[in-house]
């Protein structure tokens, strides 16, 4: 599965980003997915993930209450809506993806996750 992200861009401190992810051919049936992010000289950390269904999704601790994950199965789209960014989110956003064992399964770590988009790089100025 390629996946495609966009939705990256430069934003003040305080305001929204969305971003989308697709896969550019087949389906994300029965695929879980992931929002990773990364900066220079760092790894690749998880930002927020969502099971297959849609109904359970897992948040890291610093985005809860900011970042929503969502999916729309229909239009075979992930999303993930950003409010009251920080400079400190800023980096290179990645969706990712992988087979679900189970509806609710949702991953929690880069090894979880075998396909990856090429990423979008989220800007927020101070």
């Amino acid at each position: 599965v390629q996946l495609q992200a966009s939705g990256g861009g430069l934003v003040q401190a305080g305001g929204s980003l969305r971003l989308s992810c697709a896969p550019s051919r087949r389906t994300f049936t029965n695929y879980a997915v992931g929002w990773f992010r990364q900066n220079p000289g760092k790894g690749r950390e998880i930002v927020a993930s969502i099971s297959w269904s849609g109904f359970s999704t897992f948040y890291k601790e610093t985005v809860k209450g900011r970042f929503t994950i969502s999916r729309d199965n229909a239009k075979n789209e992930v999303y993930l809506q950003m409010d009251s960014l920080k400079p400190e989110d800023t980096a290179v956003y990645y969706c990712a993806a992988d087979h679900a064992p189970r509806h609710e399964y949702f991953p929690v770590s880069e090894s979880e996750v075998g396909y990856w988009g090429q990423g979008t790089l989220v800007t927020v100025s101070s």
